[in-house]
């Protein structure tokens, strides 16, 4: 969803507000919350909540509090308080819908706890702020070449400045710990600032890249997914996929968080199937589980001593099945609990569009310069004898 403002450029960055993701309308951004309270009025005797929250770069959001209650509004550029000094952001929630979202982050409401918002931006503080973000880029490809040569097993994702170009923050995603105490020291001196560092997940980093998935849409995470839950292999078992990594993982490495959507649904559906370790006892020998196919609620079963012919059976006529043996009692045969079904003999292809010629294509085409040729040819020869007659 893209602001009124806004396109896409020829690098695939937005243009129109020239702000690449964090313009003040505050409509091209996955992390925007729409103010659903804003028209109603608040009872009687209740003052507004003072908090406001405030987003800074990489969808960072913190909460602030306004003790001069100054008269904010979304898309407003502050300035806020930080250690040390005061970084700039843009407010993107005010009212009392900020309360809803501090319980449902599981913060506390205690305003005297939350840092305060020290002023509106000013021309000035934007400068600064404008300007050490163009430093970032730069200072991004230096701080690789840093860590490369201490020979680290890190990649720095991401740089950011503080609003007053006091402290930096340096975003890496490892796999292992990686002890950085040197890093930091070369980074203070090479570029003469405050040092953070800051550990994000591959699921953040490919959210903040984005991408196109092998679905074909855009990713997930970098358009409206928020909150990243552990996947497992078991959600593929549950689902019947291939345990194939290539398939399941995204482009973060890790599975995909797509595989998640459906498996309740699959777990609802599955409490109705029998076991499938538990063999079914006949008269002709026990039966194994092969195949389930939960879509059809069909499992099929081969003899233990004839694996290669399996035998389409439905999900109640096993339980009834299961039922007997664990009475003790053992069926004649899994023939005897087969359902025939009819398949409907459905016309494959159908006329459409008034082609009904599916190797229409497979002819060469006759060019309109032999055809002419040919009619001329006969019109010669008609001429001929025509002439000697």
């Amino acid at each position: 969803m893209g602001c009124t403002s806004c396109a896409t450029g020829a690098n695939g960055q937005p243009k129109g507000c020239k702000n690449n993701g964090t313009c003040g309308t505050d409509g091209c951004n996955k992390l925007t919350v729409f103010d659903w309270l804003s028209n109603m009025s608040l009872p009687e005797n209740m003052e507004p909540f003072s908090a406001v929250e405030v987003r800074f770069k990489n969808g960072r959001k913190l909460f602030f509090q306004n003790p001069e209650n100054l008269s904010l509004s979304i898309g407003d550029i502050v300035a806020t308080e930080a250690s040390p000094g005061h970084d700039i952001g843009i407010v993107t929630l005010t009212g009392e819908l900020v309360r809803v979202q501090m319980k449902k982050k599981k913060q506390p409401t205690n305003l005297e706890e939350l840092p305060k918002i020290y002023r509106k931006a000013t021309q000035k503080d934007i400068d600064v702020w404008q300007k050490v973000r163009d430093r970032e880029t730069d200072m991004q490809k230096r701080s690789r070449e840093i860590a490369m040569g201490l020979g680290l097993q890190m990649k720095i994702s991401d740089v950011e400045f503080q609003g007053d170009g006091s402290k930096v923050i340096f975003y890496y995603t490892a796999e292992d710990r990686v002890d950085f105490r040197q890093l930091i020291k070369d980074f203070a001196r090479t570029f003469n600032t405050r040092i953070e560092m800051k550990q994000v997940g591959f699921r953040q980093e490919a959210a903040r890249l984005g991408g196109i998935g092998s679905c074909g849409r855009e990713l997930c995470c970098s358009t409206w997914l928020t909150d990243f839950r552990s996947v497992n292999t078991s959600a593929a078992r549950y689902q019947q996929l291939s345990l194939n990594p290539q398939k399941l993982a995204g482009q973060c490495g890790k599975l995909k968080c797509c595989l998640n959507y459906e498996l309740d649904t699959y777990l609802e559906a599955l409490e109705t199937f029998p076991k499938t370790d538990i063999k079914l006892k006949t008269e002709k020998g026990s039966a194994s589980c092969q195949k389930i196919d939960i879509f059809k609620g069909s499992l099929w079963y081969a003899y233990d001593k004839d694996g290669m012919n399996w035998h389409e059976l439905k999900s109640d006529r096993v339980n009834e099945i299961i039922a007997l043996n664990n009475k003790g009692k053992s069926v004649a045969s899994l023939e005897e609990y087969i359902e025939e079904t009819v398949v409907s003999q459905d016309k494959v292809f159908n006329n459409v569009v008034g082609q009904d010629s599916l190797t229409r294509f497979d002819q060469p085409k006759r060019s309109k310069n032999k055809k002419r040729r040919n009619k001329n040819r006969n019109k010669n020869k008609k001429r001929n004898t025509r002439n000697n007659a």
